[in-house]
């Protein structure tokens, strides 16, 4: 019996560390976009690259 006054009190700030934690992803925008990172696992890698190399090379040589 002894056991549920240490074991109520944890179980407490378990469960409002969990509800803290939820609405600062809320509040942090965590939520917000459920849809983009299922559509970019699906994208190729390859295409990001070329462009990332391609623009490399256009760049202007000289003083920055």
């Amino acid at each position: 019996m002894s056991v549920i006054y240490i074991a109520l009190p944890v179980s407490l700030l378990l469960v409002l560390a969990a509800i803290a934690a939820f609405i600062w992803a809320l509040k942090s925008g965590q939520l917000d976009d459920l849809e983009t990172p299922s559509i970019r696992l699906l994208m190729d890698d390859e295409e990001v690259r070329k462009r990332s190399d391609d623009t490399e090379d256009d760049a202007p040589e000289g003083d920055v």
